[in-house]
């Protein structure tokens, strides 16, 4: 600092590189602002050092204005300002009330800031002027001015903050450097930023092309800006277009004494509401939104909202009855013309109407009907209610994942709705109707809730008397309905739900009653819906058999009506071609039109079970029974004991069991005690892609096992169901129906079960189902092997006549709790078969 004089403000000439004159001037440092030469501007100063600075100031009077880079910082260091700023006169300081200073400035002309000699109090350094490189004289330089100018004045015409004294001020502006700095300081919309870069620029042909690209720039945002503009006006000044001729149609509509539109509507609704016999806390809820509403303008948002809750509450049958007369003898008849046997559920609801006819304020019951696909479960439900006399609704609850499908959607959602219940019930238009819930097991379930978590509410009817839809947010009484809910198995369904219910199993077809079924509803139904006579196509009965043992295998006769409709379709053909002759259905005209037989199950079971090893199993799935083989085999080996055929825990367990029993009775079956020393047994169950699973398979695990080591066949056509224990007792399972009939129409003569299901035989099967067919009961795998492999000359414990007492002790015993009954038919394992 020893160069410099003792008053650092008066301007000194220091000779620096070789020569060029450098001059000394103090800074001062400003914010979001940037000088241009030969512009005013006011300065605040507010900073302890710019104010020393101001006041230092001697006749000179000459200063540096240069912009901060960062603008937050409260004391700037040199390193923080530009390197370009503008050289200015201080013209007048005012002194302000809070001791800042009121600077006006003029700038003289561009300089660089070389080298900054001083810092406190106050920032000195040596400047050199910025040279201007002047454009030259050509017609390209004269339309850029011209340009500039031109888009200049256009801004400021369309500007309401810039006055239009800019505009001649610009035009009389001759030199292109002046012109450019003038428009660059007059602009507000120019951010500091690109001032800067305008300042900092060398040449004025570069300064104008920047400055013209900044104005075409802003004459585009205030066009868009301008077209917003209008159309928000265009829009405002419409709606008060619409606000005044509706006020003035209301002022005429009141002189001649007519009502408007909105208030016929909410009298209307006033009078619904009235008429709608709803309970008082309803009709108060009601009420209060129809002052709300009428208190709307039309043009609101909530105002459509607000009439479709009004509306929904107005048409829902509050104390609306069927009131049809109950005829207990009519009922029947209307149930067995729709649907053959079904005696349980026919009983079921013969008791209803008797007990409704004798406390009509009784509540309605909630049936869940259990069985295979085509048995009938849906269109029971329309008999049901035909034999009511009441509405029939349904709703299929397959896939269904939303639990605001039950509920509803509360009012806040756009387009919320009723839930499916209430819906229902506004289309039956009473407060009574049949409610079918068809496909109960396959409710889904993610993120947007449970839907069976929503039905327990539904299906109580110890709470559903005051069931809340989400949308009316108002109890609505539906303990009159009756739901019937329908299912193929219930392992998908929750606990509290099945218990809410009455659970009525319908189980699977013997082959006499699909033949009085196929002749008394699906011939003559599908011979109209296929628009041929009656006389022109018969169906003998053998055909109906022939087609019922070989092209269907199930336990419903949905399969079997498409058979039918398919031959009809073909008769139908041949009458369009012009043969008009009467057609009878023969095997010969079934293969003919369907192609061959699709199912050989006797020579199937015959040829199969020829070997030892080999024996037949009986199993329950959602579809009815089916019979499943299971084979065995030995070889040579270390005693390994594999077992294959996707199977559960539970299966591979029985089948552990099973070997056990033989292990320990080797002596007794003729074999020797350690014949899994050097033998490796393997037993498979064929169709393999299959999930199998349940323990009422052991007694055909422990007849194969026999049957393998002792090198005996099974009996021809025999088949055997029933859980072994360790000791080799022979425990009850379920499904027996199901499992029996699809004994018979696999052919089989010999149907061997625990002697504790007994009962459900006597109960289940009638004479006409068993005919042809020996059951053998066992309660020892001894019974079970007496009668399989009659060539081992085993010795039954079972004698085979059984007592009365112990047909008591059986019948105790298969009604046991389901967890250690085993297997019910209503309490499925979760697998496709189930032993």
């Amino acid at each position: 600092m020893s160069t410099q004089s003792s008053n650092p403000l008066d301007p000194q000439r220091v000779a620096v590189n070789g020569g060029q004159s450098l001059r000394k001037v103090p800074v001062l440092p400003v914010r979001d602002t940037v000088l241009f030469p030969r512009a005013v501007l006011p300065l605040t100063v507010g900073r302890e050092s710019s104010i020393q600075l101001i006041e230092s100031l001697g006749e000179e009077r000459t200063i540096v204005v240069a912009a901060q880079i960062d603008p937050r910082l409260d004391t700037p260091k040199p390193a923080d300002l530009h390197a370009v700023g503008t050289l200015a006169t201080v013209h007048k300081v005012v002194r302000m009330p809070n001791q800042s200073r009121f600077v006006f400035t003029e700038g003289v002309e561009r300089v660089r800031l070389i080298n900054y000699t001083q810092s406190e109090p106050f920032m000195v350094a040596e400047i050199a002027p910025l040279e201007e490189i002047e454009p030259p004289e050509s017609v390209d330089s004269e339309a850029l001015v011209r340009n500039v100018i031109s888009q200049f004045q256009q801004i400021v015409a369309e500007s309401p903050t810039l006055s239009d004294e800019l505009r001649t001020i610009a035009a009389n502006i001759e030199e292109p450097a002046r012109l450019v700095d003038f428009v660059a300081s007059s602009l507000p919309f120019l951010t500091t930023e690109d001032k800067q870069r305008l300042l900092e620029a060398p040449g004025v042909t570069e300064r104008l092309q920047k400055l013209n690209q900044h104005l075409a720039k802003e004459i585009e945002v205030q066009q868009l800006r301008a077209k917003i503009q209008n159309e928000v006006q265009d829009q405002v000044q419409q709606s008060q277009r619409d606000y005044y001729l509706r006020e003035q149609m209301k002022a005429i509509q009141k002189e001649l004494g007519e009502a408007d539109e909105g208030q016929r509507e909410i009298e209307e609704l006033r009078q619904k509401i009235e008429a709608a016999g709803m309970p008082e806390d309803v009709k108060k809820e009601a009420n209060k939104e129809l002052t709300r509403l009428s208190r709307m303008s039309p043009m609101a948002a909530d105002y459509s909202l607000t009439r479709n809750y009004i509306e929904w509450l107005a048409v829902l049958p509050w104390s609306k009855s069927s009131g049809s007369k109950i005829d207990i003898n009519k009922a029947r008849e209307i149930l067995d013309e729709d649907h053959y046997e079904l005696k349980k559920v026919k009983d079921r609801i013969l008791d209803y109407l008797s007990v409704l006819e004798l406390k009509p304020d009784m509540k309605g019951p909630i049936l869940c009907f259990v069985g295979p696909p085509g048995v009938g479960k849906t269109s029971l439900g329309r008999s049901i209610a035909r034999s009511l006399g009441r509405k029939f609704q349904r709703i299929s609850l397959g896939g269904m994942h939303d639990e605001a499908e039950i509920r509803g959607h509360r009012r806040t959602y756009i387009g919320a709705l009723p839930g499916q219940i209430i819906q229902c019930i506004r289309r039956a238009e009473t407060n009574d109707p049949v409610i079918m819930l068809d496909e109960v097991d396959k409710l889904g379930r993610d993120f947007r809730g449970d839907p069976a978590s929503a039905l327990l509410e539904t299906l109580d009817p110890e709470q559903n008397n005051t069931f809340r839809d989400n949308y009316l947010d108002v109890p609505f009484d539906l303990s009159k309905v009756l739901f019937i809910c329908t299912a193929n198995m219930l392992d998908t369904v929750p606990l509290p739900l099945q218990d809410r219910m009455e659970l009525i199993p319908l189980q699977g077809y013997s082959e006499e009653e699909k033949v009085h079924i196929a002749n008394r509803y699906l011939i003559p139904r599908q011979i109209r819906e296929n628009g041929i006579a009656s006389d022109q196509v018969e169906f003998p009965e053998a055909s109906v058999r022939h087609i019922i043992r070989h092209y269907t295998r199930e336990a419903g006769v949905r399969k079997l009506e498409q058979v039918i409709g398919t031959v009809c379709r073909k008769e139908a053909r041949r009458v369009v071609e012009g043969r008009k002759e009467r057609l009878v259905v023969t095997q010969e005209v079934l293969k003919d039109f369907l192609g061959g037989i699709q199912v050989r199950v006797e020579t199937e079971v015959a040829e199969r079970v020829k070997r030892a090893g080999v024996a037949v199993g009986l199993a329950w799935t959602p579809a009815g029974g089916d019979i499943l083989f299971i084979e065995a085999n030995k070889m040579k080996g270390k005693g390994n004991f594999t077992m294959t055929g996707q199977i559960g825990e539970v299966m591979q367990e029985s089948m552990q069991a099973a070997l056990t029993w033989v292990r320990s009775n080797a002596a007794s079956l003729g074999l020797n005690e350690e014949f899994t020393k050097d033998t490796d047994l393997h037993i498979h169950v064929p169709a393999g892609a299959i999930p199998k699973d349940g323990p009422s398979a052991g007694v055909t695990m422990a007849t194969v096992l026999v049957s393998l080591l002792t090198d005996t066949p099974v009996r021809p056509l025999t088949a055997m169901t029933g859980e072994i224990t360790l000791s080799g007792d022979v425990l009850p399972v379920g499904g027996i129906k199901e499992k029996f009939l699809a004994a018979r129409r696999a052919g089989i003569d010999c149907v061997i079960l625990p002697a504790e299901n007994r009962q459900n035989v006597e109960e289940d099967l009638t004479p006409e189902m068993m005919e042809g067919v020996q059951v053998h009961y066992a309660r020892h795998i001894e019974d079970v092997l007496a009668v399989a492999l009659p060539l081992l000359k085993v010795q039954p414990v079972l004698v085979s006549a059984v007592s009365d007492q112990e047909k008591k002790e059986a019948g105790a015993q298969f009604e046991k709790p389901a967890a250690i009954a085993d297997d019910r038919a209503n309490q499925p394992a979760a697998a496709a078969s189930r032993f």
